[in-house]
């Protein structure tokens, strides 16, 4: 009985799945205009009501101009994946193979495709979402976190601010390449997460040891940014325990992206 609520339980959370990463795959354009529409809304209350007193109240053009690349740039990596790797299109496997344990039996496109666990569904769909998320969860601390740049802004407000703007920039446009990726069953997938985890992990670390060379940063700045800085670390080294493990060893993931089964 029990192991028939087990099954019952699995086989509906893979039907939502499904359901799930196929909407996803529909609803790009609209996932798009939904994150712009709320994004400039968002941008547009930081540039108003700033945090502190590094300028004054009141929207500015100059403290407007930097939010255009934080709400465009991952709307443009994920549109030109998109465009880059189509829905349904068949891709090539690396030559170089980095996940070597475990032994596997090598697969065709056709094969793969027709056994029940090949796509991004079951766990993989969490990933899926999660990475998804990243965008607004890391727009909406930095907008929380750093005040608006004003046009008689500070030197050292300036160097942290878009050092800033470029982490939250970067970063979610890297979350949303990865993001198509993983939605298109590119084989690259796992190999680029792991990198894109790599690189926010040294942007965090880094904009850190600048931020100590920076002179007369006020308590009031330091505090949220060093709060931010460190739950960025916290949450890419909980990605990195729970996923990474799951990248190498999935059959799933082993058979979609890679193409293989246990031999």
């Amino acid at each position: 009985m029990f192991r028939v609520m087990v099954d019952h339980v699995g086989t509906s959370l893979q039907i939502r799945s499904v359901a799930l990463v196929r909407r996803l795959d529909l609803d790009l354009n609209r996932i798009v205009l939904a994150w712009v529409g709320l994004a400039s809304f968002f941008c547009g209350l930081r540039a108003a009501f700033p945090a502190s007193q590094v300028q004054a109240a009141g929207i500015d053009l100059h403290a407007l101009a930097p939010y255009v690349f934080v709400i465009g740039a991952p709307v443009a990596a994920l549109l030109f994946t998109a465009a880059l790797f189509p829905s349904g299109a068949l891709h090539s496997q690396p030559q170089i193979r980095l996940a070597r344990y475990g032994r596997w039996r090598t697969l065709d496109c056709v094969s793969a495709r027709t056994l029940p666990f090949y796509g991004a569904t079951g766990i993989m769909a969490s990933l899926l979402l999660g990475m998804l998320i990243n965008v607004p969860v890391r727009t909406g601390e930095f907008l929380v976190a750093v005040p608006a740049l004003g046009a008689d802004a500070p030197s050292w407000f300036r160097v942290l601010f878009y050092a800033m703007m470029a982490d939250v920039t970067v970063m979610s446009s890297l979350y949303a390449v990865a993001f198509v990726m993983a939605l298109r069953n590119v084989p690259s997938f796992p190999r680029f997460l792991v990198m894109v985890w790599m690189f926010d992990l040294l942007a965090q670390v880094s904009i850190a040891q600048a931020a100590t060379h920076l002179v007369d940063l006020p308590a009031d700045i330091a505090a949220p940014l060093q709060s931010l800085l460190v739950g960025n670390l916290k949450k890419v080294g909980i990605s990195l325990v729970l996923w990474l493990p799951y990248l190498l060893l999935s059959d799933r993931v082993n058979l979609t992206y890679r193409r293989r089964v246990r031999a």
